[in-house]
């Protein structure tokens, strides 16, 4: 899913260990997106870099916190661009707001340059929140939509005059998706004009269903896993096996570059064996039912989706007929979606794909060009 490392940062504390990301007044009555610190980093980006904590939301709808890092470009203000990251993780080394800042180039970084050195503003979240939430997608869309909002506060700039537009591949594809299904309810007064995604988790208990034993990709599986029960306030150990909660000890201090260091998992290794049906854990079924893409909302502008099927199941992690599914369901309720399927192509040539579309759908969005929609072919 990720495909970056973020290397140390020779200035900047980790964030684990930096107060800047800490904050304990009460949050109650503090509105979302609000800004509640700021300051000055240095990048390697070709702009002038802000990093932001804010007020958002978490998946149980309580009021939390998270960081972004704002860049304007150089000698210019133009619309804004949200990328979020496919950082996968439950170490905060990991998180955007800090990652970026480092001077290890990275594929993250190349398409926030990209963007600013086409005249926009970027803003990318720490989405799953300071508490490593991965795969709780309606907190990654809280806190996609906040950083939008915080980022305007530290531009200046109105939100309603203010076209923005969305990219997320596969982990920043959760927080795209759920951004752009909660907007209209959640942050109406942004204006929003397209985003383009890729690689989507759909429905949580097929994909891991589909990567379960997998030799690349069923290492994520207990990221995923420790990262979306967290997110309900479940402790994941209580349904795992001896093996599985040192597996789960492991992952906590990756990224999800850094899955290849586990073994091959299965689900029937990782959990009890009371648990070993998954399908039947009432929690597992909620969660992953929770969590299905396209029932938090519809999104009120066009789509650019992006599908891989190597296999002719799906990219090798993600199902495309879950994806094309998705799209189906937004075409029926109205919403411009341009879905494209790549036979042969597998999960991170697709992701590469999705990205190098992402500044020619970024400059038809913002030229106000037609949307392009494939819905009578999806």
């Amino acid at each position: 899913m990720s495909i970056t490392t973020p290397a140390a940062h020779a200035e900047l504390p980790l964030p684990a260990g930096d107060a800047f990301y800490r904050y304990d007044a009460p949050l109650a009555e503090i509105a979302p997106g609000t800004v509640l610190r700021t300051r000055a980093v240095t990048t390697p980006l070709p702009g002038t870099a802000t990093q932001v904590l804010y007020r958002t939301t978490d998946q149980l709808r309580r009021p939390s916190v998270t960081a972004a890092l704002v860049v304007r470009p150089d000698g210019a203000r133009g619309p804004l661009v949200s990328y979020q990251q496919p950082y996968d993780a439950l170490d905060s080394r990991c998180n955007p707001s800090y990652a970026s800042t480092t001077g290890t180039p990275t594929v993250d970084q190349g398409v926030l340059a990209a963007a600013l050195t086409a005249g926009y503003t970027v803003v990318t979240a720490d989405y799953e929140g300071t508490e490593m939430h991965f795969g709780a997608g309606h907190e990654s869309g809280y806190g996609t939509l906040d950083g939008i909002r915080a980022a305007q506060h530290v531009l200046e700039t109105d939100p309603a005059t203010t076209p923005v537009a969305m990219v997320g591949f596969s982990g920043g594809g959760i927080a795209t998706q759920f951004a752009a299904e909660l907007a209209g309810t959640y942050a109406p007064e942004l204006d929003i004009v397209g985003a383009i995604e890729g690689g989507l988790p759909v429905r949580l208990l097929n994909l891991i269903d589909y990567i379960d034993g997998s030799p690349n990709w069923s290492k994520v599986i207990p990221l995923v896993l420790t990262g979306t029960l967290e997110g309900f306030d479940i402790d994941v150990s209580r349904y795992l096996s001896p093996y599985g909660i040192d597996v789960v000890r492991r992952a906590r201090s990756m990224c999800g570059a850094d899955i290849q260091q586990l073994p091959v998992l299965t689900m029937r290794e990782l959990l009890a064996p009371e648990y070993a049906d998954y399908h039947r854990v009432p929690a597992f079924a909620e969660i992953s039912d929770t969590l299905t893409m396209g029932s938090a909302g519809t999104p009120r502008f066009p789509i650019l989706m992006i599908a891989g099927n190597s296999d002719g199941v799906g990219d090798g992690v993600m199902i495309a007929a879950d994806q094309r599914g998705l799209a189906r369901s937004l075409c029926d309720r109205g919403v411009a979606v341009d879905y494209r399927e790549l036979p042969g192509v597998d999960h991170a040539a697709s992701g590469i794909y999705a990205l190098a579309e992402a500044m020619p759908f970024l400059r038809a969005r913002f030229d106000g060009a037609p949307a392009v929609n494939t819905c009578a072919a999806t």
